[in-house]
């Protein structure tokens, strides 16, 4: 045990003071230069710096890009601030996930990660009816085999990346959510859904098995023989079955504007935001970290966590707050 507890002390937790994971892909135009002593600098699909586009969200501004934009940013204001919302917007293709929407979308997660004033991460869909419809099959139909396998594991590295976020994210799925889109939402912390929603992982009736995470999380998520039913047949479920087999957290019925699944995400988000920053994240760390080991590991990852707390001014807050019988100011300190 001693031996794990240096191994684990040795480990930087990408919670603290929120150093944020940043995940490098050599093999797609999605790029971060580290500069001797300073940030990193994310590079667009085109080579872009995103040091401007970082500047525009901070004014809570919307992406501007050179190209067509497949997937934004929106930072919240005001009780809201601390929300931000990644927003998929490739209008004609349902939100399919070609290169140009996968490079998009690895750039504003690689910003994320080590973002600070982003406490609460939710992924919504601007596109009526659609979550994420998985594959570009078009797309995918002009790579050779080697093309797609590296295409694939480019996928499936930006879900990782979405699940190695530090801050807790949601994904609202509103509509469908279908292959490499109910994989999205699957790497998300949290999951919200409208009863119209239709997801599942349909890989095997293309000829395929999920390959961007899906073989791994969801059994995960509902269990091993619920998850071999549901990707051995390839079947969609709705939102209230979602719901009944833990694949999402809320389901609601859908309303005139068709982002109920949004808005009850949103609800959760304002639940989380008034919690402390740092601690919030370190239990996303120990949570995420804990279910991959026996017992006795995981025992010892929530002491390392917990041990990184205690130092904290928010803890100090929280205490104070309590002895006072007032609400808690968090700083995120």
């Amino acid at each position: 045990m001693a031996t794990l507890l240096r191994r684990l002390a040795g480990r930087r937790c990408s919670s603290g003071p929120w150093n944020g994971v940043i995940l490098r892909e050599t093999h797609s135009r999605t790029s971060a230069l580290v500069p001797r002593g300073g940030s990193p600098l994310l590079l667009a699909g085109d080579g872009r710096p995103l040091t401007a586009c970082c500047r525009a969200h901070s004014r809570g501004q919307h992406t501007q890009a050179a190209g067509p934009v497949e997937v934004d940013v929106k930072r919240l204001e005001g009780e809201d601030k601390g929300i931000v919302e990644v927003l998929l917007c490739r209008h004609k293709k349902k939100n399919a996930l070609g290169y140009v929407f996968v490079s998009q979308m690895k750039n504003l997660v690689s910003t994320l990660s080590c973002d600070s004033a982003a406490l609460v991460v939710v992924f919504r869909s601007l596109v009526p009816g659609v979550f994420c419809a998985g594959a570009d099959l078009k797309e995918r139909a002009g790579m050779n085999h080697a093309e797609s396998d590296l295409f694939v594991h480019g996928l499936r590295s930006l879900m990782t990346q979405i699940a190695l976020l530090p801050m807790p994210t949601i994904a609202a799925m509103d509509g469908v959510a279908l292959g490499g889109g109910l994989e999205l939402a699957m790497a998300c912390d949290l999951r919200t859904a409208a009863y119209t929603a239709q997801m599942g992982l349909i890989e095997t009736t293309r000829g395929l098995l999920p390959g961007a995470g899906g073989t791994q999380r969801l059994p995960r998520t509902v269990g091993i023989a619920l998850a071999k039913e549901l990707i051995f047949t390839g079947k969609r479920v709705g939102g209230q079955t979602a719901l009944e087999i833990g694949l999402v957290n809320r389901a609601v019925e859908q309303n005139q504007s068709g982002d109920a699944a949004y808005a009850e995400a949103l609800s959760l988000a304002r639940e989380i935001l008034p919690q402390a920053p740092i601690a919030v994240r370190l239990a996303k760390e120990a949570v995420n970290r804990g279910i991959e080991v026996d017992i006795s590991a995981a025992m010892a990852i929530e002491r390392m966590c917990y041990a990184r707390v205690i130092s904290t001014r928010d803890r100090q807050e929280g205490m104070a707050a309590f002895l006072e019988k007032r609400p808690p100011r968090y700083t995120g300190e």
